[in-house]
C-alpha cells in the first residue's frame, strides 16, 4: 500500500511541477510561480490557485477561467500559457497572506495538485538617519529654542523608535520616541545619544549624536551638538521652546 501511494505521488509530480514550493517575501512585495504540466493530457483543463491546509478543502482564490475571489481581484493573476507554462503571480502582499496554498489542475475523480507554503514578513528597518527639525545651514546659534532631533528609517514596517544615552560606557534607555528634545533641564553634562529603530524582523542603530556642554545653567545654557552629516552648532537654550512636540522625549 505504501509503495502504491509513493508511485501515485511520483506520477502526479510528473504531471505538474513548479519552480517553488517555499516562498518568503516582504509585506508590500510580490512573487511569481512558474509551473510546467503534461500538456498532452491537460492542455484544456482548468487550472486554479487555492488556499488551505488540505487539498480537499482549500478555497479557490482564482482560476484560469477568470473567476477570482473579490479581495484578490486586483493583485492576483493566473496565466495558462499552455506549452510555455502555467504562471501564478500575487502582488501587494500582506502579513495575513502567509499560509498554505495549492496550484491545481481540474481532473475527474482526483485533481492534480502541488503545495506551496508562503511566509510574508515585515520589511526590515534600514539604518535610521538623524536630523534637526530646524535647519542648521548657515546657522551656528539657536536663540531661545530647544534643539529637537528626529530619527527615522526610510525602510521598514511597523517601526518602533527609542533613544539611548551613553552613561559610563553603558547604553541606558532614554525614551521611546522618534524625537529627542535637548534643553537645559536635561543637558547638564557632556554626553552621547543614539537612536534605535526596530521591528519584529530586526533592528538598526543610528550614528552617535554628541553633546558638549559649554555653559551649564538652570535657565540659559550653552552647548555644542554634533550630528553626523550636519555641521556642529552651538545653542543658547532656554528651558523649553513654545513649539515643544508632544511626542518628544527629553
Amino acid at each position: 500500500m505504501e509503495i502504491l501511494c509513493l508511485f501515485l505521488l511520483f506520477q502526479r509530480s510528473l504531471q505538474l511541477w513548479c519552480d517553488k514550493s517555499q516562498i518568503t517575501a516582504h509585506v508590500g512585495g510580490e512573487f511569481t510561480i512558474a509551473c510546467q504540466y503534461d500538456t498532452s493530457r491537460y492542455l484544456l483543463s482548468k487550472k486554479y490557485w487555492c488556499r488551505g491546509s488540505s487539498r480537499r478543502t482549500c478555497e479557490v482564490l482564482l482560476d484560469s477561467d477568470g473567476v477570482t475571489k473579490g479581495s484578490y481581484t486586483h493583485r492576483s493573476h493566473i496565466v495558462d500559457a499552455r506549452r510555455r507554462g502555467l504562471f501564478v503571480k500575487v502582488t501587494q502582499l500582506q502579513a495575513k497572506d502567509s499560509g498554505e496554498y495549492w496550484i491545481g489542475i481540474d481532473k475527474i475523480y482526483a485533481d492534480i495538485m502541488t503545495s506551496v507554503t508562503l511566509k510574508v514578513t515585515k520589511v526590515p528597518v534600514s539604518k535610521p538617519r538623524l536630523w534637526p527639525l530646524t535647519s542648521l545651514v548657515d546657522r551656528q546659534t539657536c536663540w531661545g529654542e530647544s534643539v529637537i532631533v528626529r530619527c527615522e528609517s526610510t525602510k521598514g514596517t511597523d517601526i518602533s523608535y527609542a533613544w539611548y544615552q551613553r552613561v559610563l560606557h553603558e547604553d541606558v534607555l532614554h525614551c521611546h520616541s522618534p524625537y529627542l528634545s535637548l534643553h537645559c533641564s536635561t543637558v547638564t553634562s557632556s554626553t552621547d545619544y543614539f537612536c534605535s529603530a526596530s521591528n519584529s524582523v530586526g533592528s538598526e542603530q543610528s550614528d552617535v549624536l554628541s553633546v558638549q556642554v559649554l555653559v551649564s545653567a538652570n535657565g540659559n545654557c550653552i552647548y555644542a551638538v554634533n550630528i553626523p552629516g550636519e555641521r556642529c552648532f552651538l545653542g543658547l537654550i532656554k528651558p523649553l521652546a513654545s513649539w515643544y512636540h508632544s511626542d518628544d522625549c527629553g
